[in-house]
């Protein structure tokens, strides 16, 4: 396996007064070459704050994150995120949204048919003088999606994409990102608090800990593609996976809530 990124202890915390929090800790995890690298853990762990490193929207305290060889030192079109709220611009339409990347570098009219052929794989083709208010949650995702890959992101950084779509919709958007990652696979960094919907999309499934966050295990998803939701949560394998990875995260959400969070304060320990 060929790691895409690289993190070697790296850590990173937040100044607020005289109190410091300590978010990520001697975090260290290959990000792996053209998989679908999924990243659970409790809320609260950390794991935003991992993105925006990973991202390069934010700097490391201490360690050193790298992507071929070469340090993360600010963000990059290599490395494409989306977070849970939605990025669409309310006053362009669906395909001016899709064709954004491309019209700011000035080779929209070169980008015009692969917007159509990813508008059409999105299922968005009718929709292409819509603005985002006049779509469902579900489509803006898919619009944001299309945008993304239109761009040709080496890595693909998704936040909980999916939160706040209802049960239903949710469901249709992983086995449609599941179905878009065979026909397009390129190398995928996503997060989730969501035991099924990370197993489910996972080639490795990579738990992490309660804050300050770093490893706790890393589980190699092989099972094979496509994938449905229907059968996918009877195999017998996955959920195994699945009983595993609950042990884990148990056993990091009772260390939460039996110890009070690591902070400190100049001058001593504070143990509030």
């Amino acid at each position: 396996m060929t790691s895409a990124i690289e993190l070697v202890d790296v850590e990173k915390s937040y100044r607020s007064g005289r109190r410091v929090k300590h978010v990520v800790g001697a975090c260290s995890l290959s990000i792996v070459e053209n998989a679908f690298n999924v990243i659970i853990g409790p809320s609260g762990a950390g794991k935003s704050t991992l993105v925006r490193l990973i991202a390069g929207f934010e700097r490391v305290d201490a360690g050193k994150i790298t992507m071929g060889g070469v340090p993360v030192n600010g963000p990059s079109k290599d490395r494409l995120v989306m977070f849970q709220e939605t990025a669409l611009f309310p006053w362009l339409t669906t395909r001016d949204n899709v064709l954004f990347g491309p019209s700011v570098r000035g080779a929209a009219a070169a980008a015009a048919e692969p917007a159509r052929q990813l508008s059409s794989r999105f299922g968005l083709s009718a929709f292409g003088e819509k603005y985002p208010a006049q779509l469902s949650g579900g489509m803006q995702r898919r619009a944001e999606l299309a945008r993304a890959l239109l761009n040709e992101p080496r890595v693909m950084i998704l936040d909980e994409p999916f939160r706040g779509l209802d049960a239903m919709t949710k469901a249709l958007m992983l086995e449609y990102y599941a179905r878009v990652y065979e026909a397009l696979p390129r190398t995928n960094v996503f997060v989730t608090t969501d035991i099924d919907e990370a197993i489910f999309l996972a080639d490795r499934l990579i738990v992490m800990s309660q804050a300050p966050t770093r490893v706790a295990a890393v589980f190699e998803v092989d099972l094979p593609r496509p994938r449905a939701l229907h059968t996918f949560a009877s195999d017998p394998r996955a959920r195994h996976i699945k009983e595993r990875a609950l042990a884990i995260l148990r056993e990091q959400a009772l260390r939460a809530f039996g110890a009070p969070r690591r902070s400190t304060a100049e001058g001593g320990r504070d143990a509030g």
